[in-house]
């Protein structure tokens, strides 16, 4: 099943993959079907949608593409989308991601995609690994049904995760608990998953697994990708196993956060398009506030408006970047919000909003001792925090 919003005057399509996580064996797959039965079955969905952020056709929420035709594909599969097997006699679920976005794109041909210039593949958390795992196979896709004069690209929410070392180590259980790499691997096997065959050919039979971590699958592309990823991802310290739950933060804890921005901010330096504020936060791209987030006073949208038109540009002729147009943006400041524009911060337990300050506080950030570190006044450095340098 798909949602369709069409635009007659527009050759512009935008497919948007649901995330949601993903289960992995029977045990945690059966919990998924039980309490989160719209990720695991199509039945109670409902007959129409509201489109958010850049699905929005509302040009103040959503500046650029308000226009465009929208597909949004909700997320049944539990695969990342990437699984290719059906129901047997040993798995009473059929895991078919990668199947499901090929049908989608066969029937949306006969309903104005063939007359596409573009078609923009986006997807946040799962949707946007599902992302990288497909982009190049659509292309291919449309190329073999005759279509070669669409441009295909992706953009990727949220879905850039590190196969780093948990904070504390723990069993893999289930998806929460269990570490990125082991999930998958286990997951993989589970799904009959699929890979793109230029990322498979890069890594021995059985380590396919590689090729769900962005900055693995990413150099083996050839469609251009926009990786859009929070510095402080909440799903990839969940995964790794910190847990920010109003205690306030240990030290060891606190350098482990501030070492995952550093880590992920270098698996960014090479990837031509990217927005990576410091905030700790989880998928965007369909929110309503995705236009006030900045980078280096450039928003989002700001952002892919210029990345539309520097690959028009280069397509005619190759041209350095255009001036004042920036689409590489990745925060420098190294603690969780200390980029001015981040989403609200709320308690988790009471709800109240938290200022910059308030937040590092409650994290159990001292003041004092990293006025120190940084050769500051105290209330030099509060002030630098608030207004976000």
């Amino acid at each position: 099943s798909y949602y369709l919003k069409e635009s007659k005057g527009s050759r512009r399509w935008l497919l948007f993959l649901e995330g949601g996580w993903y289960c992995f064996n029977k045990e945690n797959c059966d919990t998924r079907y039980d309490t989160m039965r719209r990720l695991m079955s199509s039945r109670e969905w409902p007959a129409t949608r509201v489109g958010t952020g850049i699905l929005s056709s509302q040009p103040e929420e959503n500046p650029h593409w308000w226009n465009a035709n929208m597909v949004f594909i909700p997320y049944c599969s539990s695969d990342v989308w990437s699984g290719a097997s059906s129901k047997s006699e040993k798995n009473e679920y059929a895991f078919m991601g990668a199947l499901i976005i090929q049908e989608v794109i066969k029937e949306l041909v006969g309903k104005g995609l063939s007359t596409a210039k573009v078609l923009l593949l986006a997807g946040s958390s799962a949707g946007g690994t599902g992302v990288l795992l497909n982009v190049d196979r659509v292309a291919e896709q449309l190329e073999e049904m005759g279509y070669q004069g669409i441009q295909v690209r992706g953009l990727a929410d949220s879905g850039w995760f590190l196969d780093n070392k948990q904070y504390r180590r723990t069993d893999c259980i289930d998806t929460i608990t269990c570490a990125p790499t082991e999930a998958i691997r286990r997951g993989i096997r589970y799904w009959n998953g699929v890979v793109p065959e230029r990322c498979k050919l890069q890594f021995k039979e059985g380590e396919e697994w590689n090729c769900f971590f962005g900055y693995k699958i990413y150099p083996t592309l050839r469609c251009p990708v926009f990786v859009v990823q929070w510095l402080f991802d909440e799903a990839q310290l969940t995964v790794d196993n910190v847990h920010l739950t109003g205690q306030p933060v240990q030290e060891g804890q606190w350098l482990y956060i501030q070492n995952l921005g550093r880590e992920l901010r270098n698996t960014l330096k090479d990837v031509t398009a990217s927005f990576a504020p410091a905030c700790l936060s989880h998928e965007i791209i369909t929110r309503n506030h995705w236009t006030d987030i900045q980078v280096k006073g450039t928003s989002l949208p700001r952002a892919l408006h210029c990345w539309d038109r520097s690959l028009h540009e280069s397509n005619k002729n190759g041209k350095a970047p255009l001036k004042g147009c920036p689409i590489h943006l990745i925060d420098s400041c190294p603690w969780p919000h200390c980029n001015p524009s981040c989403p609200t911060i709320r308690d988790q337990f009471t709800g109240q909003e938290m200022n910059v300050i308030q937040f590092l506080m409650h994290m159990g950030f001292d003041v004092q001792k990293m006025a120190q570190q940084q050769g500051l006044e105290p209330s030099k450095l509060l002030g630098m925090l608030s207004s976000g340098n």
